[in-house]
């Protein structure tokens, strides 16, 4: 029997007991009860949430636990010294000590993330790393697994973490039949970027969508503006003005982003050798690859195909 701990702080955000469904269904596959769930506070009863109601916990106790979870909380000073010594016990006591969203400044605030590799939400990144600059913050990155302790990203990412860790206990099957239950595609990969290009994009019209799905679909192809603008029925001039109307890119900008993304992914899942991947992606060569790269990550393909394959193994 594993069983969880969710440590809730005050004004902790709902949407962050919605990864403990991956245990709940686990249990469900399984037809037997796998995982046991606790929901603590320090000193247990009513926990207000982020949305302002309460919800019944019960209090921090010595009983070590499998798993120890804590996310984020939208109060200033809820994070106790209670709180912080029961999370640096478990982090000894526990096989793991995870964070789901900015739950990762709760870890920080303990010293367990000390030296260690780490996300958050895209929207804090930044400033964990400034606040607790001993951290190892990767801003895009859906989960990040570093010994004993496991961080997320923001909302829905959560269900990512717990679904890699139903993986982890339960095997690839398991965890595939879990995300069919939760009704989402097989949990993402720790590594995958936290950011899609097209979704950024949001393009409005048919003909820009059009654009957009012809490019990528030949991402291997050189892609002027002429061929989009063809796949768009519209003139060049016209297209040009239109994209960056609905899009605020150049299409040169744009098509850079989804060679990224594309090459990304490639770098993390495949075992494709930098130049094969440069040319499939439509960056030519590998040096043109590595400096759009450095732009955009501040790393080069193989740093990123380094940690994708040491996520993996951990």
């Amino acid at each position: 029997m594993h069983r969880i701990a969710f440590v809730a702080l005050p004004g902790f955000r709902m949407m962050s007991l919605a990864s403990l469904s991956a245990f709940e269904l686990a249990n469900s596959e399984a037809g037997e009860p796998v995982y046991e769930l606790h929901l603590l506070s320090e000193t247990g009863g009513l926990v207000p949430t982020s949305l302002g109601f309460g919800i019944m916990t019960e209090p921090l106790d010595e009983e070590p636990f499998d798993t120890v979870i804590v996310g984020g909380s939208t109060v200033p000073g809820a994070l106790t010294p209670g709180v912080i010594a029961f999370l640096q016990r478990a982090v000894q006591q526990s096989r793991r000590v995870a964070a789901t969203c900015t739950g990762a400044f709760v870890l920080a605030e303990a010293g367990l993330l000390d030296g260690r590799r780490a996300t958050t939400h895209w929207g804090a990144a930044r400033k964990l790393q400034a606040r607790f600059p001993k951290v190892k913050v990767e801003e895009d990155r859906i989960f990040i697994v570093d010994g004993p302790v496991w961080t997320s990203a923001g909302m829905t990412a959560g269900i990512d973490l717990t679904l890699a860790m139903v993986e982890k206990d339960l095997g690839a099957e398991a965890a595939r039949a879990v995300a069919k239950r939760l009704v989402i595609y097989h949990r993402r990969a720790g590594g995958q970027s936290q950011f899609s290009a097209l979704l950024e994009l949001e393009p409005k019209s048919d003909r820009i969508q059009n654009a957009l799905a012809y490019a990528r679909n030949n991402l291997d192809k050189a892609l002027n503006v002429g061929e989009l603008a063809q796949a768009a029925n519209l003139s060049p001039r016209q297209f040009s003005r239109a994209f960056r109307a609905e899009t605020g890119q150049s299409p040169a900008k744009a098509i850079e982003n989804l060679r990224l993304e594309a090459a990304r992914l490639s770098m993390e899942r495949s075992r494709h050798p930098i130049d094969v991947i440069a040319r499939q992606t439509g960056f030519a060569d590998r040096d043109r690859m590595r400096r759009a790269f450095l732009r955009a990550f501040g790393q080069p393909p193989q740093v990123i195909r380094r940690n994708a394959r040491a996520e993996a193994t951990a």
